[in-house]
């Protein structure tokens, strides 16, 4: 299967991209489509980190405010995993390891890769990576983030049966913590056992 761009062009750049495209594909009883026009936003690779303190089964979760949940009947404040932007150059685990010092004021110690996957691959590029960080949490707590980015950032130290009751009742409600959390229950007592103890 075979894809053509026959046009593609800036449509606005601010804080996200936005490009025009126009394309062909092969179709599957075979052929070619017509002509299509998309709009891409370009996000780019995205990486997120759970962090997790095997000694004290807690994690780290944090909550600030999203542009895109502002309709919601509960507010526009989310529950989320620690996560940033990939600047070129960087490796994914320099990411997870600066955004967790930035959002939360925590260090990790070692990162457990989870998932890699497209957000919303019908109008965006963005891939989000997701890993398992160890922590120490008894030291992290408090309001972080940068100033120049204009983040506000409010830090939950919870026990891992908090986290999955938050998950189960609908507190937590976007993508990335959702699957990272899932995957941490699945993978819990396999994690506590073997890997980080």
């Amino acid at each position: 299967m075979k894809w053509t761009v026959i046009k593609k062009e800036s449509i606005y750049r601010g804080f996200f991209k936005l490009t025009g495209i126009q394309l062909q594909h092969d179709l599957f009883a075979g052929g070619q489509s017509k002509v299509l026009t998309r709009e891409l936003l370009d996000r780019g690779q995205a990486i997120a980190v759970l962090p997790y303190d095997p000694v004290t089964d807690e994690l780290v979760l944090i909550e600030q405010f999203r542009i895109g949940a502002g309709d919601d009947e509960t507010g526009p404040w989310l529950i989320e995993i620690i996560a940033g932007y990939q600047e070129p150059g960087e490796s994914a685990e320099g990411v997870a390891l600066r955004e967790a010092h930035e959002e939360a004021g925590c260090e990790v110690t070692e990162l457990l890769p989870m998932f890699k996957y497209y957000s919303s691959p019908g109008g965006s590029n963005e891939q989000i990576q997701i890993f398992l960080g160890r922590t120490d949490s008894l030291h992290i707590d408090g309001i972080h983030g940068l100033d120049e980015e204009g983040e506000d950032i409010k830090v939950h130290v919870v026990s891992s049966q908090q986290a999955f009751d938050w998950l189960d009742s609908g507190k937590i409600d976007s993508a990335a913590p959702i699957i990272a959390l899932q995957w941490f229950r699945i993978n819990r007592e396999r994690i506590r056992k073997d890997l980080f103890l």
